[in-house]
């Protein structure tokens, strides 16, 4: 919602406005909108406090990856510049066995960057952060927890090593469908989530026919253009053939 104030464009949860609703009289913003100003000072804001919970190490970590991901939205013209700065004080170590913090820093950091081009660090992120089982759950956890189908109230990033997940995996199955889109900039992390996905819940597929006639098109719509790497053309492939085996 935030955000949206910030981009004018409206999040997927908020349904469209019906045709039939009247409109004020004379002109009106179509979204939340904030003075120049007031935006300019917001991303100042967040600059500061960025800076000031890198420096408090784990305790800051939280507010550190939520206001990274906000200044991504700022269209200032040093903004990717200070992003790179923020990256290079969390190099990419990411090929431990086990969860780590860092993991949910990195993956906010590279997906903010894919705004302004740079898909090096995202596919980076792909390769090293899940490239084990640990970091493919903690995708998954971390989508849902996002999508808000995890309801449990969580008080810091622990949730996201739970092997155990409490989430429906057909309901973040077609959440995760919705964003096989071309268009966006994070494209590649939305498809290696969807093959995680199916590939950990493969009755999620079975269990929705009509999911999956919406994901055979939006598979199909990708590998026919060129918007992805060749590890997601690799993987739509994988999840091509398992829709259908699943639903001949």
């Amino acid at each position: 919602m935030i955000a949206w104030a910030l981009t004018g464009v409206a999040p997927l949860a908020v349904p469209p406005t019906p045709g039939t609703t009247p409109r004020r009289r004379g002109p009106s913003p179509v979204s939340p909108i904030l003075p120049a100003l007031e935006r300019q000072r917001f991303f100042d804001h967040l600059r500061r406090y960025a800076e000031i919970a890198d420096r408090a190490g784990a305790d800051g970590a939280l507010l550190r990856r939520q206001a990274v991901y906000l200044c991504s939205y700022d269209s200032a013209p040093d903004t990717r510049a200070w992003l790179a700065d923020m990256r290079s004080r969390r190099p990419l170590q990411l090929r431990n066995t086990a969860w780590t913090p860092a993991w949910a820093d990195v993956r906010s950091l590279a997906t903010s960057l894919t705004r302004y081009g740079d898909m090096e660090v995202l596919h980076a992120f792909i390769e090293r952060g899940m490239g084990n089982d640990s970091g493919e759950i903690a995708n998954l956890n971390y989508w849902a927890y996002w999508l808000g189908l995890d309801r449990v109230l969580r008080p810091d990033d622990s949730f996201m090593a739970d092997r155990t997940p409490s989430w429906d995996a057909g309901a973040l199955l077609r959440s995760l469908a919705d964003r096989l889109d071309p268009g966006l900039a994070c494209v590649d992390l939305n498809v290696h989530s969807v093959w995680a996905l199916i590939a950990a819940r493969p009755g999620a597929v079975a269990a929705h026919p009509g999911l999956t006639a919406d994901l055979r098109q939006r598979v199909e719509r990708l590998l026919d253009g060129g918007a992805v790497s060749r590890q997601s053309r690799r993987e739509l492939d994988a999840v091509q053939y398992g829709l259908r085996l699943s639903h001949p």
